[in-house]
């Protein structure tokens, strides 16, 4: 398929950019395909900016960064409307958000009433200000950053707004051998030139992913493991509608990563974990139970 090259060669861009993290990146990239946005959920700098930024970068899309903190306001990310003088009329300031890839670093440091600009936009691909809906780009996608809840002056992602986001992903810190790399080149040391992608590549590829052929078994597997979720004895709240949707589209696109115009159940397994944990509530309310509970329910849902 023509598609494929182009791939393989943001593949290796990436892969460049963010040294032995081979799988998170093609998590990422098959959450964007997918036509999904993507949480990154790690301790400061261990490269959740540097990923979205790479991303950004080597499929060509506009993108803008917005540094979420306590005091920022909802009509900072959306824009409003302002009083123009010369025109002695009121006008539609659009805010950062209109862009094709917004970058929300740090997106639990903000308070819930702004987190929740968000929720329009990424559910629906549009805003409203003042009453009236403006479209958002075909392409538009998020791409937020966050610290563990844990650490100082953040607030939890409430249940409705993280199960907007296709996936979660911990980046983790690198390996020791790629981590010498790091220190060796620095950031000086990265010649890494982002692929001459034609115009709108993204949206063909995400075209390519939602004719991704799946089977009725591959959608019986699907649907047994969606049951599972919501009685297993772990967990209080499993997986909704929207997630097993997006957990089809995010296997498709595991497929089409894997140039392949079929699912198969390892796609399945294989975005599992980053799909399902965020949108998962343990009775013990441990992310480490859920985790364990969605590598349980692998096993025991027969294929």
């Amino acid at each position: 398929m023509s598609d494929h090259p182009p791939i393989k060669a943001l593949l290796r861009f990436l892969d460049q950019r963010l040294l032995g993290k081979q799988s998170e990146v093609r998590l990422s990239l098959a959450c964007l395909l997918s036509g999904g946005h993507l949480l990154l959920e790690d301790v400061p700098g261990v490269g959740k900016t540097t990923l979205a930024a790479a991303l950004a970068e080597g499929l060509g899309l506009d993108s803008n960064r917005i540094q979420f903190t306590s005091d920022l306001m909802p009509s900072e990310i959306t824009g409003g409307t302002i009083f123009d003088r010369q025109s002695q009329d009121f006008m539609v300031r659009q805010g950062p958000i209109f862009t094709q890839l917004v970058v929300a670093d740090e997106i639990n440091r903000a308070t819930p009433r702004t987190q929740s600009a968000l929720l329009e936009a990424m559910s629906e691909s549009s805003v409203s200000i003042d009453g009236k809906r403006y479209p958002l780009d075909s392409a538009f996608t998020v791409i937020a950053t966050q610290n563990p809840a844990l650490h100082t002056g953040t607030y939890l992602l409430p249940e409705s707004q993280l199960d907007r986001f296709t996936m979660c992903l911990s980046l983790g810190y690198p390996d020791p051998v790629f981590e010498r790399q790091l220190l060796s080149r620095g950031d000086a040391g990265i010649i890494a030139n982002a692929p001459d992608l034609p115009t709108g590549q993204l949206m063909y590829w995400r075209d390519a992913v939602s004719n991704i052929h799946c089977s009725d078994s591959i959608i019986d597997y699907l649907h047994r493991l969606l049951a599972e979720s919501r009685n297993n004895d772990q967990l209080s709240l499993g997986v909704s509608p929207r997630g097993g949707q997006q957990w089809l589209a995010a296997a498709r696109a595991w497929a089409l990563l894997a140039e392949r115009d079929h699912v198969l159940p390892d796609d399945i397994q294989a975005v599992a974990v980053p799909v399902v944990t965020h949108r998962c509530v343990a009775k013990s309310q441990s992310k480490e139970a859920c985790a364990s509970a969605v590598a349980g329910m692998l096993e025991s849902v027969p294929v």
